[in-house]
Formats: structure tokens, sequence, C-alpha cells
């Protein structure tokens, strides 16, 4: 089975300046988020938050192993939770509770990134400085399975649609490739297409 032709552009439902500028915006927004979206006040935080030693990098290897799993775990589904695509190290409420008088100190929030991107969950921006890490919801191959299941469950198979619709498409609410980053993306596509399940038609510009 041949999964849908993917690309930044339009087919006959839609005119193609029309798709330029919708991706245009959509492409201008990727990063912008309202302030709130980064407050813990809704978010439904585990019970070791609270738990003192979680803000300090344990000594011994084995205890240091379990909470740099924690770690990752709550990175990942805070920004999975708010469909952050990229976490700015200055900016994550993460690395304090307030409630309990802790905070993650510099060291240790540059030992938890480093162990998040080394995971495969994260990728730097920015990796000469390292203040903006991409976050992968999923990892690409986890991400192009969810898209062709997708894609065989709502009819997509020998069809065609745009990027923007696998990305903002009413289709695919709910979805974990729902708004995500473009670039992750590209990388689920490509897999697609190597394994022959897929073909990207590539416009004349990043914006197509």
């Amino acid at each position: 089975q041949h999964l849908v032709s993917w690309g930044f552009i339009c087919f006959d439902h839609e005119p193609p300046i029309l798709c330029r500028r919708r991706l245009s915006s959509l492409l201008a927004r990727r990063n912008i988020r309202p302030r709130s979206i980064m407050s813990l006040s809704d978010f439904d935080l585990p019970e070791f938050f609270s738990f003192p030693p979680f803000f300090t990098i344990q000594p011994v290897l084995t205890t240091r192993e379990k909470q740099m799993g924690l770690w990752r775990e709550l990175i990942l589904r805070f920004h999975t939770d708010r469909k952050i695509k990229t976490l700015v190290v200055h900016d994550c409420p993460l690395w304090k509770n307030p409630g309990i008088r802790r905070e993650l100190d510099a060291a240790g929030v540059q030992a938890v990134m480093d162990d998040f991107v080394k995971s495969g969950h994260g990728e730097w921006e920015d990796p000469d400085v390292k203040t903006r890490c991409r976050i992968l919801w999923r990892k690409p191959e986890q991400l192009a399975s969810d898209i062709y299941d997708w894609a065989e469950a709502n009819g997509y198979i020998n069809s065609v649609c745009t990027i923007y619709e696998l990305h903002s498409g009413e289709d695919v609410n709910g979805m974990s490739f729902q708004g995500a980053d473009e670039e992750l993306l590209r990388r689920a596509l490509a897999i697609l297409e190597d394994q022959g399940k897929c073909t990207v038609f590539k416009g004349d510009t990043s914006e197509e």
C-alpha cells in the first residue's frame, strides 16, 4: 500500500497562493505562545516534584539514573501536554518549586538537559551555547508510524494532502503529530518515503 503524497504545495481543492499564505502564517506563528502556557498552575505535577532531593543531582549512580529518568518524563510530558516545541532553558518553569523552596542549580540544569538530549528526546537548536532545545514529542520513527496508522484509518491511502493539513488539519485533532515541529514532520515523512510508503512533493521554496 502506498501512503498519501505530501508536500508544501496545494492541490485542486485549494489555490496555491492561498496555501502559501496559510503556510507563511503558520510558520511565522510557530514559536509564539501565550505567556500563561509556561505556567505550572494548571499542570498535573507528579508527586516527586514535591520531593526536595529531586532538585539536587544525586551522587550515587543508580539513584541518579532513576532521577534523570524522572526528569526526562517530566520535561517530555509538560511540553507535549502544552504543545510546546522548544524548551528555552532560562525560561523553563520546571527547574524550581517555590512551594518547597527548592530549585535546580545551573550545573543541575545542564546535567538534566545533557541527559535529555542524549536520550534522543531533544536536540539543541544552538549547540554552541545550549539555550534552546527542540523537544521531540515523539521520536521520528514513532511519529512516522503514527502518521501511517492515521492515513490508513482515515482513508488517505493512495490519496493526497498537504503538509499544512497534516500539521493543522481538522482530521488530525488529538493526533501525536498535530502541531508538531516542521523539521520533525519532515524527518518522519522521510522515513516513510524510504520505506516506500509515501511520496513527498517539494515546493519551490521552504514555505510551499
